[in-house]
């Protein structure tokens, strides 16, 4: 079968990641590189090929004339660059979130169905096998499910100008909690009905109207609930800042990282993903009120690092073209999470509790 000719557009952390994908997988041939600064040429460096760069993604985009388009810059930029390239005729993959408002997402979502090209989410946690164990054993917990979950980062130097820049269009509770959402909603498969969240704007560095902390809690129709809390920067703790935590009447299930959740580590793009083991409790009891069962341990022999990860999500991307997958139901997932983050994002903004 013919190569997937992709253009990748965005060249920092996750554009350097799936261009390294693309250039390893050999159903992938990229035929450019799009930034507004250097970090094009610093992937040609990396890995040490001569791909075409390009300044402007409208240039790029007709000159190369791609099959597909990787979309990895920041959020503002989503929609717009998404619907080009669907009314270029090519297939996207586009990182979270979707787009920076609910509505854009919805037309993204429309385009992709409208020209009939393949629309695939970075949502790199579905593709990683301690996060999909994870989720199996939360939906063996009993209902309803308390989930508890957070990832606030340390941010400094280099991890800081890239925080900075993302909240001049979104929130951290936007940005990294759909991935959360999107989880918990996988795991308890009910309907969200309201949520309720605070936030903090610890900083002048960035816009007034956003905040660099931020806690969210959802409540669902079979009485499930949960909380997810992210803040970026360099005043934020770095106690108790990973948290992956799943409790239901029959038990818990608990992500322990001690290497991801270790001090310094907060910031680490390579830790977010680490889940080292599994730590599964069972709530059988004697009539003594004892445990019956000891805690189980569960670590995976298989454990992705990040760049990993981003092959297997490539990998996804690259089937879905070539075998005709229909993602209707994760291009729906996708923007199901985002509506419920700017809920979230509205009760911040507005102090009050916001039905969906």
């Amino acid at each position: 079968m013919e190569q997937i000719r992709i253009l990748v557009v965005g060249c920092g952390n996750m554009g350097a990641s799936h261009a390294a994908a693309y250039h390893k997988l050999a159903g992938f041939e990229i035929v450019g590189l799009v930034s507004r600064g250097d970090s094009k040429h610093r992937i040609n460096t990396m890995l040490e090929t001569v791909y075409p760069t390009f300044d402007h993604y409208d240039d790029a985009l007709h000159q190369t004339e791609p099959d597909a388009v990787c979309i990895a810059t920041y959020p503002d930029t989503h929609e717009e660059y998404a619907l080009k390239a669907f009314a270029a005729g090519a297939h996207v993959f586009i990182e979270k979130p979707l787009a920076d408002s609910l509505a854009g997402a919805e037309r993204v979502v429309q385009a992709a169905k409208d020209s009939g090209k393949k629309l695939v989410v970075g949502y790199i946690l579905r593709y990683h096998p301690s996060w999909i164990k994870f989720i199996e054993i939360g939906k063996t917990l009993g209902n309803p499910l308390v989930f508890r979950m957070n990832l606030n980062q340390q941010s400094q130097g280099y991890m800081w100008n890239v925080h900075r820049n993302l909240m001049k269009s979104l929130s951290p509770i936007v940005d990294c909690g759909v991935h959360y959402i999107d989880v918990m909603c996988q795991m308890t498969e009910a309907r969200p009905v309201q949520v309720s969240a605070v936030g903090a704007r610890l900083t002048n560095e960035i816009p007034l109207d956003n905040y660099n902390y931020g806690q969210l809690q959802i409540h669902f129709d079979d009485g499930s609930v949960g909380w997810y809390e992210a803040g970026w920067g360099p005043m934020i703790s770095e106690t108790a800042f990973f948290i992956k935590d799943v409790i239901g009447p029959k038990g818990a299930v608990s992500i322990v990282a001690n290497n991801a959740g270790a001090s310094g580590q907060s910031d680490a793009v390579e830790a977010h993903t680490q889940t080292e083991s599994l730590r599964v409790h069972y709530a059988d009891i004697d009539e003594s009120n004892k445990f019956v069962r000891p805690d189980e341990w569960i670590d995976l022999t298989d454990e992705p690092n990040h760049q990993e990860l981003c092959d297997r999500e490539q990998l996804h991307f690259l089937r879905a073209i070539q075998e005709d997958l229909d993602l209707s139901k994760s291009m729906e997932d996708a923007i199901n999470s985002l509506r419920i983050a700017f809920a979230c994002d509205e009760s911040v903004k507005t102090g009050g509790m916001v039905k969906l």
